[in-house]
């Protein structure tokens, strides 16, 4: 909320005020070193100091950071300063007039009985706690502090530098940040010399005490006639009084340094964080206040303190035990209510919009097989099919999510793309699946399916019989084989359909570093994110893996300019993956099998070429498209039955048109042209396509 301009000069005028105050009590505190200050004004200073021992405690206590209070090292040292100046004004006073005000005189005959050896006792027990556990502990919490956080400052900016340059914050961000980092350095190397104040105040504080008795002894006996036994009654208790007065606020601030610098890793108050921390287990009360039953029947011991400690400690227990109960149901009962608001606001509806790229959806009798502990490895086969794929696809898959349907058939699965089943299957565990590879000498007996990758017939036979179906011939597959393999061909005949622009924007950011030249010139001065899409798409369609992503981007910038078709950028990308293409089919006996076409084929399918907005399309007569189709099913089944695996070679012209006539009834029948075929690739062909006239 914004200041008023009176409001703005009223807080300018307090600052100002406030630092000249601070000034002047700096002055006033050395001037009472020299000047005599008389007993009513000490009185009044010494409650000032013990009231301001006190705060400074307080509001270590109640600071959630310690840069909340970075002004600690300086009070500390003013602190101790202002406790020095009234221990020199109070010894003044002692040695004058034998008085030094009612507080020390009540602090020397009330608190310590008038008995100056247990007040010297006191004191020196005091002194102790203070010098060497609070402040000695305090010094090296403070060195060691100091000495890491200045070692991590480097990280720590280096940290911000990084989450600044991801775009994880402001820049606003970033210098408020390393603002803390430097404070946070100050602060600690600050306390760390500031320690050092409590340390020789300690150290002054037994000096002076000393040097008190020892001049109200020799003013008292030499200068006033006193007797020994009256001056030592006299002056060492006001000395002693004296001393305690400046030892308690002295604890206090030790004790306040010791608290500050040990809150490093604080969230809340120190007594919010000892409350919670302290008692946060029942189970721990509950021990102690047993142990404290078993102190009470101990003979010798008190029984009425151990029973008192122990009942208290015991209800504590069952307290906090109910309220950690009623905290676990209370906070129950508000998820649900959020559950079922969250389900009320209509935005959330946009939940159920996100589906997952790829879904593997289980029976309950296949979860063993996802189970690690059951040793199931279908989760790393997953991983080395993702692998895989990107190996020969030169594709990321997504993360394939798996998950149990109860609606589902014990033994069955679903592949799904997007939402929509693509693929199914049945399994039996403690099964094989046989199916014959040509060599089979015997029949095994078995149940009867289909193997679901590619439809071949198979059998189930249970595992006593792996041996036996091997022998046959058959080649013997376990359950998770099985399910990897459909899942493989799942994923390779749709891949195209995860590929999308956010996929190909990580595709070209990844490029960029080492070949920004191409990217900066194709992208998007020429295509567009979604055009190239659509050609990662169309290469992938027909298996053309994507791995070399520089020669596709290059070929794009070469022919982007002349045409925006990606049917025909899609042509042209193929021809400069000649050489990768020509590889993938080429067979065992080192050549690429192929099948030809009757040029009077390739007649009628040019002239049936029309190009759309929507793509290209062959318009040709349907008794002749289908003559043409069930001509190439004859020659390619007849090829590989001849153990063949052949490609459809035609001319580049009409390449694309024969893909879209065959892609339904034969979406994995691999068309190549001729200019896809490698200069150095050895071509033979297995078969041709003929045309006969009818009539």
């Amino acid at each position: 909320m914004a200041t008023s301009l009176p409001q703005q000069r009223v807080l300018r005028g307090l600052a100002v005020g406030n630092d000249l105050l601070v000034v002047l009590g700096v002055i006033l505190i050395v001037i009472m070193m020299v000047l005599p200050l008389p007993p009513v004004m000490l009185d009044i200073l010494l409650a000032v100091n013990i009231s301001l021992s006190l705060l400074i405690l307080l509001l270590t206590m109640n600071v959630k950071e310690p840069l909340q209070l970075s002004v600690f090292p300086s009070l500390l040292l003013v602190a101790t300063l202002f406790r020095l100046a009234l221990s020199v004004s109070s010894t003044r006073l002692i040695l004058l007039r034998g008085y030094a005000g009612k507080i020390i005189e009540a602090f020397g005959n009330f608190v310590i009985g008038g008995n100056y050896v247990v007040g010297f006792v006191i004191f020196l027990i005091l002194v102790v706690v203070q010098f060497l556990v609070i402040t000695k502990g305090a010094e090296r919490v403070a060195e060691v502090a100091a000495r890491f956080t200045l070692d991590a400052m480097p990280g720590k900016q280096m940290s911000v530098d990084a989450d600044l340059n991801a775009g994880l914050i402001t820049d606003e961000e970033a210098r408020r940040r390393r603002r803390e980092i430097a404070r946070e350095a100050d602060f600690y190397g600050a306390m760390d010399g500031a320690s050092k104040f409590v340390k020789g105040d300690a150290i002054a504080s037994i000096i002076i005490v000393l040097i008190d008795i020892l001049g109200g002894l020799t003013v008292g006996i030499v200068q006033q006639g006193m007797s020994m036994a009256d001056a030592l009654q006299r002056y060492t208790l006001l000395t002693v009084g004296d001393g305690l007065v400046s030892q308690i606020p002295a604890l206090l601030i030790s004790t306040a340094t010791g608290i500050i610098i040990t809150r490093a890793a604080s969230e809340s108050s120190l007594g919010s964080e000892m409350s919670q921390q302290l008692f946060s287990e029942p189970k721990t009360l509950r021990i102690a206040s047993g142990l404290m039953f078993l102190f009470a029947l101990v003979p010798g011991l008190p029984v009425l303190p151990f029973l008192v400690l122990g009942g208290t400690t015991g209800g504590l227990a069952y307290a906090l035990n109910k309220w950690k109960a009623a905290q676990v149901q209370l906070e129950r009962q508000e998820a649900e209510e959020r559950e079922i608001e969250e389900t009320r606001r209509p935005e959330n509806v946009l939940n159920y919009l996100q589906l997952d790229r790829i879904e593997l959806e289980i029976g309950y009798g296949l979860i063993p097989l996802v189970d690690t502990e059951q040793d199931g490895d279908l989760l790393e086969r997953i991983t080395l099919i993702r692998r895989q794929m990107a190996m020969e696809l030169g594709l990321v898959i997504p993360p394939v999510r798996i998950r149990d349907n109860l609606q589902l058939a014990p033994g069955a699965y679903s592949i799904k793309i997007k939402g929509v089943e693509v693929g199914k299957g049945e399994l039996m565990l403690n099964h094989y699946l046989c199916m014959d590879s040509g060599g089979v000498t015997g029949p095994v007996e078995g149940i009867e399916t289909r193997e679901p990758a590619f439809g071949l017939p198979a059998i189930w036979v249970p595992a006593s019989r792996r041996q036996e179906a091997e022998v046959a011939g058959y080649t013997v597959v376990d359950p998770p084989s099985v399910l990897a393999t459909h899942l493989t061909e799942i994923i390779r005949r749709h891949a195209h359909e995860l590929v999308g622009r956010q996929e190909v924007k990580m595709l070209l950011d990844g490029l960029k570093d080492e070949y920004s030249a191409v990217v900066d010139e194709l992208v998007p001065n020429l295509l567009t994110l979604g055009e190239i899409q659509k050609v990662l798409q169309n290469l992938l369609k027909e298996n053309v893996s994507i791995r070399d992503p520089v020669t596709i981007l290059e070929c794009l910038a070469d022919y982007a300019p002349l045409t925006k078709d990606t049917d025909i950028l899609t042509e042209y990308v193929r021809e400069a993956l000649a050489r990768q293409i020509s590889q993938s089919h080429v067979g065992d006996k080192g050549f690429i099998p192929a099948i030809t076409l009757d040029p009077a084929i390739e007649d009628i399918i040019a002239a049936g070429i029309q190009h759309t907005e929507r793509g290209t399309f062959v318009n040709i007569d349907p008794k002749d498209g289908g003559r043409i189709l069930d001509e190439i099913a004859k020659t390619w089944e007849k090829a590989s039955a001849a153990g063949h695996q052949p490609v459809v070679l035609c001319s580049p012209q009409i390449r694309l048109a024969l893909r879209r006539l065959t892609e339904r009834a034969m979406p994995s029948l691999p068309i190549l042209s001729y200019n896809e075929i490698a200069p150095d690739a050895s071509v033979q062909a297995v078969g041709m396509v003929t045309w006969r006239h009818e009539g």
